[in-house]
């Protein structure tokens, strides 16, 4: 970037961008753009992983819903289609020790709802299940060597960890709060994925429960700068140029982008979760709720939200809550209904519904040529 300056002539002249300000992550990983695909368990496969690394982003594979037969099948369909730099998800949640009064609880509070869907509330729901990251998984990465591993809720352990760098592959943490940042810079993360409280989906938390406390992105992250020597990342609350403007210009070196993704043809979602990402409009409320997993996530508000939290005490713990939620889903959505669904959302939706029907590499392409135009 050129500064601001006087021309032989005496006339002023502005600086004109012609890089990115932060060029670290671009490097590392030989993308154009600083764009992360958020890892979004559920919408995100290999198409929407494909068109966002070949547009020059950073495409993300999410791990933590597939079984390792799909991640290896997901993997191998990616790189037969691409060479370029790729980052797999994985969470770090600890399995929660069976808890029949917690389960039977939670199963009683929502019976009201089986009887309405003309659902048995006496049969018991299968259990849901999220996979955390073990040596299965570890194998998993040995094998493909992706160039970046990202991990949500922590870090595993020790000796895992090791294995993971081996490969070569850069580690990528996500931090909600400062302190958060620093543990992980402090265990060996290359990248601080800085999560504000505007973020969809689940909250990357894990050294505190308090949802009250949360920090929203555009405090958080120039204060994660600040404590960490580690390129920063920005998530939450981006949904068009001038946010990733915004994030640059507080010391991100890259941002991280879901919402406006799951617009795309390629986002695996729900034709409800589509529809009503579509009609959102900014007096639309989103607010994070345990009710769907356990585990405080960001989506839009619907009933189940509205009448059993959107915080409860009631949900076992991650990921048992959304077992019992599964067969409202299951009898409610052919009807068109989205009153049991997860409707992962960030605060920033609207922004992003101008790029609707664009495809994932075509809005990779327009969000960074319009940043790069801002700036």
């Amino acid at each position: 970037m050129q500064a601001l300056g006087e021309s032989s002539a005496g006339v002023t002249t502005i600086a004109v961008m012609t890089s990115w300000p932060d060029t670290r992550i671009l490097d590392l990983f030989g993308i154009s753009a600083p764009i992360v695909l958020a890892p979004m368990a559920g919408p995100v496969l290999a198409d929407l992983t494909v068109a966002v690394a070949q547009a020059g982003g950073l495409g993300s594979l999410p791990c933590a819903l597939l079984p390792a037969d799909r991640i290896r099948a997901e993997l191998t369909e990616i790189r037969s289609r691409t060479d370029a730099a790729i980052n797999l998800n994985f969470f770090c949640h600890t399995t929660p020790e069976p808890d029949p009064v917690a389960d039977l609880a939670w199963r009683a509070r929502l019976a009201p709802y089986y009887v309405e869907a003309g659902l048995d509330p006496s049969v018991t729901p299968v259990a849901s299940n999220r996979n955390p990251f073990d040596g299965g998984a570890c194998e998993i990465i040995e094998e493909f060597r992706p160039e970046a591993v990202s991990f949500h809720f922590g870090l595993p352990e020790a000796a895992l960890l090791e294995r993971v760098r081996a490969t070569g592959a850069k580690v990528l943490g996500c931090a909600t709060t400062v302190a958060e940042a620093r543990w992980l810079a402090d265990r060996g993360a290359d990248l601080i994925i800085a999560q504000g409280a505007e973020a969809g989906g689940h909250r990357g938390m894990f050294l505190s429960t308090d949802v009250g406390t949360q920090v929203g992105t555009f405090a958080l992250v120039p204060q994660v700068v600040d404590a960490v020597d580690v390129p920063v990342i920005a998530a939450g609350g981006i949904g068009d140029p001038r946010a990733i403007v915004a994030a640059l210009a507080l010391g991100a070196a890259a941002v991280q982008i879901g919402t406006a993704y799951l617009y795309t043809p390629e986002a695996r979602i729900a034709v409800g979760h589509r529809k009503a990402l579509l009609e959102q409009n900014a007096d639309d409320a989103t607010a994070l709720t345990n009710v769907f997993t356990g585990r405080p996530a960001r989506g839009i508000v619907n009933r189940a939200m509205r009448e059993l939290g959107p915080m409860s005490e009631a949900t076992p713990p991650f990921p048992r809550a959304g077992g019992a939620l599964a067969p409202l889903r299951s009898a409610t959505e052919p009807a068109g209904s989205t009153d049991f669904m997860s409707l992962w959302s960030g605060q920033a939706g609207t922004l992003s519904a101008r790029y609707a029907g664009l495809s994932a590499a075509e809005l990779t392409r327009t969000l960074a040529r319009e940043a790069l135009a801002r700036l």
